[in-house]
């Protein structure tokens, strides 16, 4: 936890990690990098709102800010505030702070939940939950130890000898300071197999698997071993959204990428993820995007 002294710290690690980041970020983009789960996402402008399906990941706000949006609800973050997908989550979201003088510049770590299983049995007790279910996305204040534990997976980025052996242990720290967090529990609830809310992640996982396909509802409770009722309590507490919602999320999102991606028509995307009515397709797609497939798709065009 942070105390007021704190502050200059966080300030002079922000600005260490932020040197390191931009000699691997050398210009606006996404890098992968050869510690498979680490990501570095600069910017130097705003950015419009994109889509995206977003993994389970720790992302920290090293500069600039950022808006993120889950089904009706809006989080905007900074580089006092880490944010958490616990869960495979339809998000969208837009850089609102960036200039080329002072770039966003983001951490995206992917979050293994089998690695915190593991963490959670060698070192139990640790983020207990208390059987209230929370969102499969949530923001708590960064602190000294979490930056410190960055810096050193980063910092190996210029090493990249000694990646295998000790990248595997800052991993594992980054983890347990998550864990050790105000919100930790709802990290240990996915992670921990005989968890409710473990069970509704494999239902999230089905789903994103079999989108395309009817959905229905009891059968799917039915697979994860919850009450209907339950299960759609819990999933709705998870992602903001019934199954129904999230299951049209996922299919708007796969249809534009078929759209702008694989070249698809209107009709044929539609299909393809699982609508029966063209129709019903093309107002559930403006509800969503903005405009009409159709017109989406000739506004990409004539920018490309």
């Amino acid at each position: 936890m942070n105390v007021p002294g704190d502050s200059l710290e966080i300030d002079h690690r922000l600005a260490s990690l932020a040197d390191l980041m931009l000699r691997h970020a050398p210009e606006s983009g996404i890098f992968s990098s050869p510690i498979g789960a680490l990501q570095l996402i600069r910017s130097d402008t705003k950015t419009d709102l994109i889509h995206m399906l977003h993994e389970p990941g720790l992302c920290v706000m090293v500069q600039g800010r950022k808006e993120v949006r889950l089904w009706d609800e809006v989080y905007t973050y900074d580089p006092l505030n880490y944010l958490v997908v616990s869960v495979k989550l339809p998000l969208s979201g837009q850089v609102i702070e960036a200039s080329p003088d002072k770039p966003y510049l983001c951490f995206r770590l992917d979050i293994n939940p089998s690695e915190v299983a593991r963490l959670i049995a060698d070192v139990s007790p640790i983020a207990v939950p208390d059987g209230t279910p929370g969102r499969g996305l949530f923001m708590e204040r960064v602190d000294t130890s979490l930056l410190d534990a960055m810096h050193r997976l980063v910092r190996l980025l210029d090493t990249p000898e000694d990646i295998g052996a000790l990248a595997p242990l800052a991993l594992r720290e980054i983890y347990y300071r998550l864990l050790r967090g105000e919100q930790g529990s709802r990290l240990y609830q996915i992670a921990i197999s005989d968890t409710q809310s473990h069970r509704v992640s494999r239902a999230i996982e089905w789903l994103n698997k079999h989108f395309a396909e009817p959905l229905c509802i009891e059968d799917l409770a039915r697979l994860v071993n919850l009450s209907t009722s339950t299960f759609h309590h819990r999933f709705k507490a998870i992602t903001a959204m019934s199954p129904l919602q999230y299951q049209k999320q996922l299919r708007l999102q796969e249809a534009r990428r078929l759209l702008f991606d694989e070249g698809l028509d209107v009709s044929s995307a539609c299909y393809r993820v699982g609508y029966e009515s063209p129709s019903q397709f093309s107002r559930e797609y403006s509800r969503q995007f903005g405009v009409p497939p159709s017109r989406d798709l000739a506004r990409v065009r004539s920018i490309a």
